[in-house]
Parts: C-alpha cells; sequence; structure tokens
C-alpha cells in the first residue's frame, strides 16, 4: 500500500494504536500533535498523569511513552508510510520525548518489524493470572531476544537461581510498597470502580489478578493491602519465567528505548500466543534496582522485568479516546 494522504481515519487509526501500549498503573502519560507542514506526530509527556512516589524520576513514564512510540511505528508503517522516528528532538521542551515523521516508501526505515505485529496491537492485554507452567520453546525465545536487540536493550533470560533471586527482589520490594502509606495511596488512586470518574485511566478491579497461593510469584497488589492473606490467591505456575529487559546506558533516550523494546518483545510474545505481564516493583526502589543492575551483567541497567507464559488472555484495561490525547483537531486531508 503506497500512501498519498494522511486522513483523518488513517491518523486515528495510528493514535488508537499508540495509546493501546500499556503504561504503569495504565497512566497513560501521553499527548499527541500533529504538525502537518511536515507530517510529523509529536509524542509528549502528560506529566500531570506521572507517579510521585512510585516513579520520581519518570522513567517509568519515559517506558510507557517508549512503548506507545513503537505502536505508533508500527500502525504507520502498516498504512504504507515509513516512520523517521527521533528521540527527544527538541532539548528546549523537554515534554517532547518523540518525533514520528510519516515519510514515503523511499525514505530510509526505521523499522524492519514482522508484518503481523500491527494485529497484535490490539490482542495484546497484560495477564496477571496464573501461567500453565508449559515453557517457551527456543526458537520464542530467540525471538523475543532479537526484538529487544533490534531497538537497543538486552533481555536475559536468567538461570533458575537468577530467577529466585529476582523473586525475592520483587517480593522485597511488594512489601515494601504495601507498608509505605505513600506509595500504598497513590496504587489505590489508580483503581477505578463502577461510577467512577475518569474511567478512561487506571485500572478496574477485574485486570488485577489474584495472589500466589504458594507466595513465591509477587504479582503487585494494586490495593495495597497490608494483610495478604484477605487477598485472593490461587496456586501460579511453579517455576515462572521471568526475564530482564536492560540497557546499556541509563538517560532518559535509554528509557524511551527500553519502552520501545518492551512493547517489542510484547508484541511477539503476544504473535506466538505467549501471555505476559510486568513486575516493576523492585525498579521503583534505588538499592533494589542497583542489585538488579549487577545481575544484568555488562554495566547493564535494569529497566522492567517481563513474566512470561501460557496460561488465560489479559482483561482489558480503558484507554482514553483519541480526540483527548491528540492536542488540535484531527485533519480531513493532509498531503504526504
Amino acid at each position: 500500500m503506497e500512501p498519498t494522504i494522511l486522513d483523518a481515519s488513517t491518523l486515528e487509526a495510528c493514535l488508537s494504536a499508540a495509546v493501546a501500549a500499556p503504561s504503569i498503573f495504565n497512566t497513560q502519560p501521553w499527548r499527541y500533535r500533529l504538525d502537518p507542514e511536515t507530517v510529523t506526530l509529536q509524542v509528549r509527556a502528560a506529566v500531570e498523569r506521572g507517579l510521585r512516589h512510585a516513579d520520581p524520576a519518570g522513567r517509568a513514564l519515559h517506558l510507557s511513552v517508549g512503548a506507545a512510540v513503537l505502536n505508533l511505528r508500527v500502525a504507520v508503517a502498516h498504512f504504507g508510510w515509513t516512520p523517521v522516528t527521533r528521540l527527544l528532538p527538541a532539548p528546549q521542551e523537554p515534554e517532547l520525548l518523540a518525533s514520528v515523521r510519516l515519510t514515503g516508501p523511499t525514505a530510509r526505515p526505521d523499522t524492519a518489524h514482522r508484518a503481523d505485529l500491527y494485529t497484535a496491537i490490539g490482542r495484546r492485554h497484560s495477564s496477571r493470572f496464573p501461567f500453565t507452567g508449559q515453557q517457551l520453546p527456543p526458537h520464542v525465545r530467540a525471538e523475543l531476544t532479537e526484538a529487544a536487540h533490534m531497538e537497543g536493550a538486552r533481555l536475559t533470560f536468567p538461570t533458575a537461581d537468577g530467577t529466585t533471586r529476582l523473586l525475592r527482589l520483587t517480593a522485597e520490594a511488594e512489601h515494601r510498597n504495601r507498608d509505605n502509606p505513600e506509595r500504598r495511596d497513590e496504587s489505590r488512586r489508580w483503581i477505578h470502580r463502577d461510577g467512577d470518574e475518569p474511567a478512561d485511566i487506571g485500572l478496574p478491579p477485574t485486570a488485577l489478578g489474584p495472589q500466589d497461593a504458594r507466595e513465591r510469584l509477587p504479582m503487585r497488589d494494586f490495593t495495597a493491602q497490608r494483610h495478604p492473606e484477605r487477598l485472593l490467591a490461587q496456586p501460579f505456575e511453579p517455576e515462572p519465567v521471568v526475564v530482564l529487559l536492560s540497557t546499556e546506558h541509563d538517560r532518559r533516550a535509554d528509557w524511551l528505548r527500553a519502552g520501545q523494546a518492551l512493547e517489542h518483545v510484547l508484541l511477539v510474545a503476544t504473535t506466538h500466543g505467549v501471555r505476559t505481564s510486568l513486575l516493576h516493583q523492585p525498579l521503583e526502589w534505588p538499592d533494589l534496582r542497583e542489585t538488579l543492575n549487577r545481575m544484568s551483567g555488562r554495566s547493564g541497567h535494569a529497566q522492567v522485568l517481563i513474566r512470561l507464559g501460557y496460561g488465560p488472555e489479559g482483561t482489558a484495561t480503558p484507554r482514553r479516546a483519541v480526540d483527548k490525547v491528540l492536542d488540535g483537531a484531527a485533519p480531513d486531508r493532509q498531503g504526504g
């Protein structure tokens, strides 16, 4: 498909794909602006939806926006354009995190993604439910590792002992989060129930998932209960597959690259029928993250833990409508 115009329906489809990306606590911390002169979509941080206590430096916000940028790139390519992406394109505008210029097919592409990633965007949901314990085939592991590498990140499958250490760090972070009043309150604010406003961000109770009855896999308790025995519990997989996504450096641009790598991994997993969920808790405590950094090796910087496996689909979480995240009106017709 060769593009000739960027019309409102194509723009809406591309932005719908972008906002389908995962974000910490489903905060959806992004805004978009179209420059019709250059046919460039600007991706900006919605800093008012940042997490003051869980993410004071904004690293997880950048990961979330990076995931949205990856989806935008995939959608742009799906509709026949070539996405030319720049990270942090205007230092004088710190909230402008990325730009994606839509060009013709003769431009140098910044993506060589598999063609089925676009359809995977709508099927990808975090699954915080028990998995079967079936192991991932070697070719799937290899493809997930390559997906991260394509975006400038590294995906590490730890040994059994390494997995135990990752889970131990996650459990420690989860315990701290439950005992910290400010973090407890912040987490609870992003759970919405029937009648809550706004209902298009945050997490519905149906998406929260149970806790592990064996207490081996420390899933995040978004309700921050100080008495875990009161939570719904089910047996989870006895040998979880938890992988570590890391980057060589730890600057804002690296956080955005990590977010793109994260989403690339999640979409490739979705194409293989692999379910995913994120374990971000130990990344929220500097000392625990430093331990993860040492585990990543080669002076790596840990960015997120990803749980992989086979099991039930995750529950869809709400997303803001395109007209709420796009600054200015969508075009009726724009030249390409």
